[in-house]
């Protein structure tokens, strides 16, 4: 055991090997009751679930959030508090589950129990907000390759949980070729406003076999395509110049791209939506003009 290494530690187990004094180990952050770092230490979330893995006595596993982010999903946000399991006691800074998940439905990371994908991705797509639990399990599914299979046999294990109306729903739509979340949310306001499921991560190859490019989504036989643009495609001057490339070769071939920006996807869905129908309805495809404008996109209009 080393404290100064800048990973989490157990005080009284430090005070039990004589690294440190109960005096000492007052120099020492808390992070949770008995569980301390160096002063300085970044708080990462890695750190977190590590400081949290041991709060719960090394035998609590971790889920939830936390282990998504155990299993690669990039885009947990830093504030998230760490999750356990099975814990009889909460602490402030955690949020706890008090549930006995089976022995098949955990695994271990970095010498920590967390819940495996498929238990994880069962706790995350019940939870409230419908959109954020497809965002959840499309990166769980992007990191694992965690398929919708995986996950039923929880549904007749757990048979009428709360929120399983909504996993089932998460499940179908759950797609492991997003790789962000604002391309799920995308994705998912295509298929809210009427239009059919988009083809994700399309490889798009010239007469050569050469592949030009991977587009985000879309519906490759109108040659019709949606792309999501962050902020480093406007201010990283080669991934700009790179980007004016590749939509010169894309437009040769003949494809239409709809660019889609932060602001296109928060505040003018209905645009972003309508953009995507004309597109589409230019390229000749018939099945666009069966679609019935949804009542969130006429919100938006309006709006």
């Amino acid at each position: 055991m080393n404290p100064a290494n800048g990973r989490p530690f157990l005080g009284t187990e430090a005070v039990a090997a004589g690294v440190l004094t109960r005096r000492t180990l007052r120099h020492y952050r808390r992070i949770f009751h008995n569980v301390y770092i160096v002063e300085d230490a970044k708080l990462t979330p890695f750190l977190m679930a590590e400081a949290a893995w041991l709060f719960g006595g090394r035998r609590a596993p971790l889920s939830g959030t936390t282990a998504a982010l155990l299993h690669g999903d990039r885009y947990i946000d830093d504030e998230a508090l760490p999750e356990l399991m099975r814990l009889a006691t909460g602490c402030p800074g955690l949020t706890v589950h008090r549930f006995e998940p089976a022995a098949d439905e955990l695994t271990f990371i970095r010498g920590m129990c967390v819940t495996n994908p498929a238990r994880t991705a069962f706790d995350l797509g019940r939870r409230a907000d419908r959109t954020e639990a497809l965002v959840r399990c499309d990166m769980l599914a992007h990191a694992t390759g965690l398929t919708a299979r995986d996950v039923m046999p929880l549904l007749d294990r757990y048979r009428g949980a709360p929120g399983s109306v909504q996993l089932r729903e998460v499940l179908d739509l759950m797609d492991n070729g997003a790789e962000s979340p604002p391309e799920t949310r995308t994705r998912l306001a295509l298929i809210d406003a009427g239009l059919r499921r988009p083809q994700t991560q399309i490889r798009v190859r010239d007469a050569t076999s050469y592949l030009v490019a991977r587009i985000d989504m879309g519906y490759e036989e109108f040659k019709v395509g949606i792309e999501y643009d962050g902020d480093w495609h406007w201010t990283d001057p080669k991934r700009r110049a790179a980007d004016v490339e590749r939509r010169i070769a894309l437009a040769e071939l003949g494809w239409t791209i709809i660019h889609v920006t932060s602001d296109l996807l928060n505040n003018r869905t209905w645009l972003l939506v309508q953009r995507t129908v004309d597109a589409l309805r230019n390229a000749g495809c018939a099945w666009v003009d069966e679609r019935r404008e949804s009542a969130r996109e006429i919100l938006y209009r309006v709006s």
